[in-house]
């Protein structure tokens, strides 16, 4: 059995992927999900955001096509980042309607009378989740590189392109480890859905994907003291510094060159890491993309460990734990 451990662990992994990409309806949803946030931002937020970023450039500027530019790669590398660190985690938890499936239609009882080891099977549902997300990541990060260069506003060096892969890689960790385990609580495909529902509607405004926590009310801004608990809070802002650091550059550079003072570009600067949400800070302090790395691997440790706790918990959920005694 040691033997075929690894060719057990793949197949059903396979069997995972087989299930999900066979339902090309539920592929699409998991796709549009994004994409609609997408198509959203640009009909009805870019303007705004544009008009937030023009206000705030220093006095006498003028505003030619060249500066145009920079101002929309910014806006739309703001909010694309944004996407992107919410749908890694709204699709790696859709993705676990599988899992659900497989619990609620009794595909685990055939899985609990067959020679297949517990660790091969629960460990199969991880790198399936893995997997999945990473490819529906990696095709709305391909949807927005042709968005970028249709508009010309394609900035992004072949380091931000694979710190960006980097980082999608390095959340999707976090991401599959927390919402597997969320999923392993849950029976029916009905409450799944409800759980994807709320989740979907409230994490991207709990992570400042939606908008900044530089833009909330005064009175609010003790929000993002909390938020930085929030796991997907610390891949948001690695994914923003991955996407905004080039037009953000370039947008420096070109007032340089244009004679605005050092004084009025770092003002700039600031206002924009405000607004924003390109720096992340917890009471006052900007916490670094060093530190949101290391937070990000105590997400993972954390959520490991959870999973590693509940094993017994989730091998019953699975089936192929004790049975219920019939009253």
């Amino acid at each position: 059995m040691k033997t075929r451990y690894p060719d057990i662990f793949l197949q059903l992994t396979r069997r995972h992927l087989l299930v999900f990409f066979k339902n090309k309806i539920r592929v699409l949803y998991t796709l549009l999900v994004p994409v609609i946030i997408f198509v959203v931002y640009i009909f009805f937020l870019r303007e705004l955001e544009l008009s937030m970023l023009k206000a705030n450039l220093p006095a006498g500027v003028e505003l030619t096509a060249e500066l145009s530019k920079y101002l929309g790669t910014l806006v739309d590398s703001w909010m694309l980042s944004g996407i992107t660190a919410i749908s890694v985690i709204t699709v790696s938890l859709q993705t676990n309607n599988v899992f659900v499936e497989d619990k609620q239609n009794g595909v685990n009882r055939d899985f609990a009378s067959s020679p297949i080891p517990r660790s091969a099977l629960i460990g199969s549902y991880f790198l399936f989740n893995f997997i999945v997300t990473v490819v529906i990541c990696a095709i709305f990060l391909i949807i927005c590189g042709i968005y970028l260069a249709c508009l010309g506003e394609f900035m992004l060096t072949f380091a931000n392109v694979l710190t960006i892969f980097a980082v999608l890689l390095y959340t999707t960790v976090a991401a599959t480890l927390m919402t597997v385990f969320i999923s392993s609580f849950v029976k029916k495909e009905a409450t799944m859905a409800s759980i994807v529902a709320i989740f979907s509607t409230a994490i991207g405004f709990l992570i400042g994907a939606y908008m900044p926590f530089g833009m909330l009310p005064a009175g609010m801004q003790w929000v993002e003291n909390l938020c930085v608990f929030i796991p997907g809070t610390h891949g948001c802002a690695l994914m923003r510094y991955a996407f905004m650091d080039t037009p953000l550059n370039g947008l420096v550079s070109y007032l340089r060159g244009v004679g605005i003072a050092e004084a009025e570009l770092n003002e700039l600067l600031q206002t924009v890491s405000a607004n924003f949400g390109y720096d992340l800070k917890f009471f006052g302090n900007i916490v670094t993309p060093q530190w949101q790395a290391a937070v990000n691997a105590l997400f993972i440790v954390f959520f490991l460990v959870l999973n590693i706790v509940t094993g017994k918990r989730l091998s019953e959920v699975l089936g192929i734990g004790k049975k219920k005694k019939k009253k």
